[in-house]
């Protein structure tokens, strides 16, 4: 995978700077989630990604390989792709704000860079692509976010 660093960074630093630009009530594209639904929506998964909440494999092993080579891949999700893990209605909004949403997908992005820091040969479940290293996790997170973003209208 190339420009694992640049996803990396916009991660990091980059994609909670455009969630905090995008207005509250702004339309999406596609889908059911307002702003802030999809905004705690990416914290349950960057809660995935980086091991505080640890998932069963629900693909079949056989499915494995070409999930991930899709992964790999730079082609975006699909619009509306369906997620066996959500219900048909978004869940209500956890947070009083869109402000304390990003602040605490900042910080479950800020843990899961420590995480794969602290243990570097780390590895972790995910549910649809199977077992990720680091490089995996951070092109599924940026695929995932610019998906989001891409929701709301806001090209990376």
């Amino acid at each position: 995978m190339e420009n694992i660093q640049q996803k990396a960074e916009f991660l990091r630093t980059g994609f909670t700077q455009k969630l905090a630009a995008l207005a509250p009530d702004a339309p999406r594209k596609w889908g059911k989630m307002n702003v802030q639904q999809m905004i705690e929506h990416m914290s349950d998964y960057v809660r995935i990604a980086n091991g505080k909440t640890p998932m069963e494999v629900l693909t079949p092993a056989e499915n494995i390989d070409r999930m991930q080579a899709f992964l790999a891949t730079e082609k975006p999700f699909r619009e509306n792709t369906p997620n066996q893990l959500m219900a048909d209605e978004p869940p209500a909004v956890r947070h009083t704000s869109k402000e304390e949403a990003i602040a605490e997908l900042q910080q479950e992005i800020d843990h899961f860079f420590h995480a794969f820091e602290s243990e570097q040969d780390k590895s972790l479940n995910n549910p649809f692509f199977g077992v990720l290293n680091f490089e995996q996790q951070v092109q599924l997170l940026y695929k995932h976010s610019t998906h989001h973003l891409r929701q709301f209208g806001i090209d990376v």
